[in-house]
């Protein structure tokens, strides 16, 4: 599928609070189970989440397509080890990056289908 992208284009997320609330709530629960180590997880989930429910609408308000971030858990916990050990070795300085470093990898995993 070939996407032309021209002005007057927008996104459109139809991503609820409550489904933000809850997804944050499974984390914590995560997180509490694995002793903290889901929290280097949750943040692709977290920020995920409202990106596949968000349609690429043009100009006309029809929907050209679906973002869809095409990140893999495999690939998600191999850059969450990266940043396990760079938190260890900073005392916790990288976190301050960690969330951009997470954005940049998920934006650049966006698929429009």
């Amino acid at each position: 599928m070939n996407i032309q992208l021209g002005s007057g284009q927008k996104l459109a997320c139809d991503f609820s609070v409550s489904e933000g609330v809850g997804t944050v709530i499974l984390w914590v629960i995560i997180s509490i189970l694995t002793l903290g180590l889901g929290l280097f997880v949750a943040p692709y989930y977290i920020l995920k989440a409202p990106i596949n429910r968000t349609k690429l609408i043009a100009a006309d308000g029809s929907v050209i397509g679906q973002l869809h971030v095409d990140v893999v858990l495999t690939e998600i916990i191999g850059h969450a080890v990266i940043w396990v050990l760079l938190s260890i070795i900073t005392l916790g300085l990288a976190l301050i990056v960690y969330q951009f470093a997470v954005m940049k990898r998920l934006l650049n995993g966006v698929v429009i289908r």
